[in-house]
């Protein structure tokens, strides 16, 4: 990564366009278990979501969001994946402490970040959300709200 795109000033790809094939990355759970991202993509649609940390104000409303739409989300059909840089045992302190009923996934090394051409602020990833649908992408938000995030994605369904 270069000294300028840890600044923020440039990302190390463009984000993935609407009906672009939702790309694979290696991951790992919060038990510290490498999987493949694409794992995840299951029937009906899949929202993953970048954080940039674990624990921080904005981070902990948008997964707060998006906990307590969790019971809407399902019903339609929707599976919420969270990732960021924080390693597994992060991740795991910060669904337990905040009861999230979906996955979160760990991603130290960026791999789905530069497989979403998420952009990385001081190392970290910038929020952005990915509605995935038979494995492509059909919404996106290059500017997720974070207490929003939630009513974004349900609002963005409704015109699916």
């Amino acid at each position: 990564m270069s000294f300028f795109t840890w600044l923020g000033l440039a990302a190390d790809g463009s984000p993935l366009e609407i009906g672009a094939d939702a790309p694979d990355a290696l991951v790992f759970t919060v038990d510290g278990d490498q999987v493949h991202l694409s794992e995840y993509y299951g029937p009906g649609f899949t929202l993953v979501y970048f954080y940039p940390r674990a624990e921080t104000s904005g981070c902990t409303k948008q997964a707060c969001s998006l906990r307590d739409a969790f019971a809407v989300l399902k019903q339609e059909g929707v599976g919420v994946v969270g990732i960021s840089v924080d390693g597994p045992q992060a991740q795991k302190r910060f669904a337990l402490k905040h009861h999230l009923p979906f996955t979160l996934l760990a991603d130290p090394d960026r791999n789905s970040a530069l497989a979403f051409g998420v952009p990385l602020i001081a190392g970290m990833f910038r929020r952005q959300s990915f509605l995935i649908g038979d494995c492509k992408i059909v919404w996106r938000d290059l500017h997720a709200a974070t207490a929003q995030q939630a009513a974004d994605v349900l609002k963005a369904l409704e015109s699916l």
